[in-house]
């Protein structure tokens, strides 16, 4: 029993790879120079992981892989961001009054951070080349909600910033930054007409709008015979739009 035992040992061991490869073994040299598979030692599983990384699933080798050119990479990435934004466009109607000029729509409120953040570092970026932009500021004006509504045709998942250029959509505040950094969103503004003054509007202080003078910002006026009506010059808010820093007529 005691011999059968050892057998049943010994036979496998035989078997194993590193039998065949120990030095005290002599191999035939057409053997060893047609044996292609990675070498492997029983005693040891510490270099397991490697041996696979360097096999594929079928078993063969891998080949080096070649280096990838990040002038093409950049440049498929490119194409693709513009084919977005060609699509995007036509899913989108021109917003009016934005001939020649940047459109913005955004918002002002702080009640959702990311968008809040977004919304002023688009804003951020766009006046640093100082060139007219109308900001057109939901929160302070429902009527642009709904202006929006129809230029995009939809009522729902609604993201702000929206970015307009001379009519085009190009995208939103993922987008601006990536024209940003390529440099293309400075070669799309070019041929804009600048500013007429650098920094905040001494008149509304930079928020585009101001309090109605028929109202005092009640949104109601006293008519004779009728008694108090919606004013009509001006938002639910009593607002109207900064005469000074913009030439948008609501």
């Amino acid at each position: 029993m005691f011999f059968v035992f050892l057998v049943l040992m010994w036979v496998p061991w035989l078997k194993s790879p590193s039998w065949s490869h120990s030095p005290n073994r002599k191999t035939p040299l057409s053997s060893s120079k047609t044996r292609t598979s990675t070498d492997f030692r029983c005693s040891s599983f510490k270099d397991v992981q490697q041996l696979f990384d360097g096999e594929d699933h079928n078993g063969s080798p891998k080949l080096p892989h070649s280096p990838v050119h990040k002038s093409s990479f950049f440049n498929r990435v490119r194409v693709s961001a513009s084919l977005i934004r060609g699509w995007a466009h036509y899913c989108h109607r021109r917003p009016p009054n934005a001939h020649k000029r940047i459109v913005i729509y955004y918002t002002s409120l702080r009640i959702v951070r990311r968008t809040f953040e977004d919304c002023r570092a688009v804003r951020s970026i766009l006046k640093g080349f100082r060139v007219k932009m109308d900001e057109r500021d939901l929160s302070m004006d429902s009527g642009f909600l709904e202006e929006l509504q129809q230029i995009t045709g939809s009522k729902k998942n609604l993201t702000l910033p929206r970015v307009f250029l001379d009519g085009k959509y190009i995208g939103g505040a993922e987008e601006i930054r990536q024209l940003q950094e390529s440099g293309d969103l400075k070669r799309m503004i070019e041929g804009l007409s600048l500013a007429e003054e650098a920094g905040e509007c001494g008149v509304c202080g930079g928020h585009g709008f101001v309090l109605c003078e028929w109202c005092n910002g009640s949104h109601k006026v006293y008519i004779e015979k009728f008694g108090f009506k919606s004013c009509n010059e001006c938002n639910v808010n009593g607002l109207i739009r900064c005469q000074a820093c913009t030439t948008v007529v609501l």
